[in-house]
């Protein structure tokens, strides 16, 4: 019942980090690129590759906390649902070109994020290994 617990609270804050970084994106960009989405999801992708691997496989951390950092936090900071109705938008408003730039730039960098994120995590912890 715990973890439950745990996960809602985890996802209310990532629900709330994703919506400020909305807000904040709202001031500055006015571009038909959704630009807010494609930020946090970058963001997270990035995040959990990094967190499986330099927390992920720690046999010291409660196997909980990853599920509430992965599925409550990252999970409910990023979102695919918001990715696939902005493109179904981008393409009955006639913005083609957009929408196929968002979706090919979305699963590249969603994917070379999270390696970047997973190779960092591998690094910083072998040199963590290494000073124990």
């Amino acid at each position: 019942m715990l973890l439950y617990v745990l996960v809602g609270l985890a996802g209310i804050a990532g629900a709330l980090l994703r919506y400020g970084l909305g807000l904040g994106i709202a001031l500055v960009w006015e571009g038909s690129y959704p630009l807010a989405t494609f930020l946090t999801n970058m963001a997270g992708s990035f995040a959990l590759g990094y967190l499986t691997f330099r927390i992920g496989r720690n046999p010291r951390v409660h196997p909980y906390f990853m599920t509430v950092l992965g599925t409550g936090l990252i999970g409910s900071f990023t979102t695919f649902s918001t990715f696939t109705v902005e493109n179904i938008q981008l393409l009955q408003t006639g913005r083609t070109a957009t929408a196929v730039l968002y979706i090919i730039l979305s699963l590249i960098g969603g994917l070379v994020m999270s390696w970047l994120g997973y190779l960092l995590g591998s690094l910083t912890r072998g040199k963590e290994e290494q000073r124990v």
